[in-house]
């Protein structure tokens, strides 16, 4: 997933100090407490270079989630990378993102938060994210039909089946949730991605039956 887009004569530099700075006052202050003020003070420099970089707090909140959203795409994008069995790859892949949050949630709370908060204010940052995962989830089922392991008509429907099953293990406030209630969320993404692999195997005609009717 892309980040916001410089602006002309813009450092990328200094953008990324702005972040750790911000990461780091929210995790001292939390998100209601931290402000561009107090950014800029620990960077010793003005509010008003900050807003050179950032329109708003809420504008680098969407930058500090934006910057952890695209580290678990890097995340995931290596089981894509790697190669062996599109099955394994494909579980490893949802079980490394589902510890990722859990690892965030766990180690990272206040940036969690924030994470879980802009999930839901801001369906737009979600929504490109999604895009983002399916692709990679795409092109690892799509190799999976090359090495004849699956057998499917439509890549991107089923790439859209895998995202949607497992968006309980790791959309934020499910995996918040799930470690609260203790419950056995490996297992479980296991399962799912078992089954929906053995389905995948079989055989799956996703453009028959959207052609009934």
């Amino acid at each position: 997933m892309a980040m916001p887009s410089l602006t002309a004569g813009e450092d990328p530099t200094f953008r990324g100090q702005i972040l750790e700075a911000a990461r780091a006052q929210l995790r001292r202050f939390g998100a209601a407490k931290t402000n561009v003020v107090d950014i800029a003070r620990a960077l010793g420099t003005s509010h008003t270079t900050i807003y050179r970089h950032f329109r708003s707090k809420a504008d680098i909140f969407d930058a500090v989630v934006a910057e952890a959203m695209r580290d678990e795409e890097e995340a995931a994008r290596r089981f894509v990378q790697v190669d062996g069995p599109a099955a394994e790859r494909l579980e490893a892949m949802v079980l490394a993102l589902h510890a990722r949050k859990r690892e965030r949630f766990a180690g990272d709370p206040e940036v969690y938060q924030l994470y879980r908060r802009i999930v839901e204010e801001r369906p737009d940052i979600i929504a490109a994210y999604a895009r983002a995962m399916t692709t990679l989830i795409a092109e690892i089922i799509a190799d999976g039909v090359k090495r004849q392991e699956f057998k499917l008509d439509d890549v991107a429907a089923a790439a859209g089946v895998v995202r949607d099953a497992v968006t309980v293990f790791v959309h934020p406030a499910h995996v918040e949730a799930a470690v609260k209630a203790g419950l056995p969320v490996e297992a479980m993404a296991k399962n799912v991605i078992r089954s929906l692999v053995a389905a995948f195997s079989t055989g799956m005609q996703y453009r028959q039956a959207g052609a009934e009717g």
